[in-house]
């Protein structure tokens, strides 16, 4: 009877509505669905009044054991790190100021959530610890997201988790409009060489081992993030861990996706979401990822100002780590200009850029931010 009682609490039936929103979008839409469906499924177990699933159930379980000590994330980026090709970006090492140009939003969105925090009504950002977990949402990196929401605003992991997710899965919807705005159809139909060099195997080998060195020497505390990422390129490249390689962008990818979103969906629970505190989380998400954007096509346009040879400045939207969809829509945004100009290399090296330079922010982050 305690459970059809607490059908009368308005909060949860919102809480539905979001959480078959999201099977829907992954389901009908194709948004994320790995992710976006669990989530969903997540967000009714832990809504229904006096669900066992939660209050020391199952779901309490998993987030303790794999959310709350950050080893959900870790696992993620081993798999991440798998599936990714440096290639592109050893071919042409420049996108690599994209990769960092595009991490601009993350810190003026900070910025913006310590202001926001300040608001009469506002609980929940209480000062530099908040604004950091909200603006690692413009990371476009789900792990990297969940990575600081755990370690500095447990609080508010759900939220930004939604909204990191939602908005990678809108990345088509949310960067055409913005690149449009800051280019002109001239710049949008520049055409690019592609590196005609091939990237020898020891090069691909050393990347992954001299990227963790050198990231972590200057930023200690991104070692979990970059290590567990380069620990699964290295299995790629190595040529001879072909299993451990297959394993970890399939079986070990999906399975802790599922368990990921799930338990992520079960922090979704109405009397902690549904306040205006998410609301500014979802718009400070969306303001970060434009900004982003933003940032990596100003970056582009700026050193055009002193090459001869020019970089499409739509390049630079790439820089964000939402990979690969960001280099599918700037190919396509590319080819709607001039049906013959390819320039999906350049995409995916400032793309892949885009995850390194995600990680290390978050790293820094870490590092500085008491």
């Amino acid at each position: 009877m305690a459970g059809i009682q607490g059908m009368a609490d308005w909060r949860v039936w919102v809480m539905f509505v979001v959480g078959l929103t999201l099977i829907w979008l992954a389901v009908r839409k194709k948004y994320e669905p790995n992710l976006l469906l669990p989530m969903g499924f997540g967000c009714l177990l832990a809504n229904i009044p006096q669900s066992s699933a939660v209050g020391g159930g199952f779901l309490d379980i998993l987030f303790k054991a794999g959310i709350a000590n950050e080893l959900f994330p870790i696992l993620i980026f081993v798999g991440v790190g798998a599936m990714i090709d440096f290639g592109p970006l050893l071919q042409d090492p420049e996108m690599l100021f994209f990769g960092a140009a595009a991490q601009l939003g993350i810190f003026l969105t900070m910025m913006l959530a310590l202001v926001v925090g300040r608001l009469p009504g506002v609980e929940g950002i209480t000062g530099l610890r908040e604004a950091a977990a909200i603006g690692i949402i413009g990371a476009a990196d789900g792990p990297t997201s969940i990575y600081v929401a755990a370690r500095f605003a447990p609080g508010l992991i759900g939220p930004i988790t939604v909204a990191a997710y939602s908005y990678m899965a809108l990345v088509p919807i949310i960067q055409p409009p913005v690149v449009r705005l800051l280019t002109t159809r001239d710049e949008r139909m520049i055409r690019m060489r592609n590196p005609e060099h091939e990237v020898s195997r020891a090069v691909r080998i050393i990347f992954p081992i001299a990227v963790t060195l050198i990231a972590g020497v200057l930023a200690p505390m991104s070692v979990a993030l970059v290590g567990s990422l380069m620990f699964g390129n290295l299995l790629r490249e190595s040529g001879v861990t072909e299993r451990l390689s297959a394993t970890a962008q399939n079986e070990l990818t999906s399975l802790v996706t599922m368990v990921l979103g799930i338990t992520i969906g079960s922090t979704m629970q109405g009397e902690r979401f549904l306040n205006l505190t998410t609301l500014l989380i979802l718009s400070m998400g969306l303001i970060a990822f434009i900004l982003d954007t933003a940032a990596g096509v100003l970056f582009a346009k700026l050193m055009n100002l002193f090459r001869k040879q020019k970089i499409n400045p739509m390049i630079g939207a790439c820089g964000i780590s939402a990979f690969p969809m960001s280099a599918r829509v700037i190919q396509r945004m590319a080819q709607q200009e001039d049906g013959s100009n390819f320039i999906i290399m350049h995409a995916v090296g400032a793309n892949v850029a885009g995850q390194i330079g995600s990680i290390i922010a978050g790293g820094l982050i870490l590092a500085l931010v008491r």
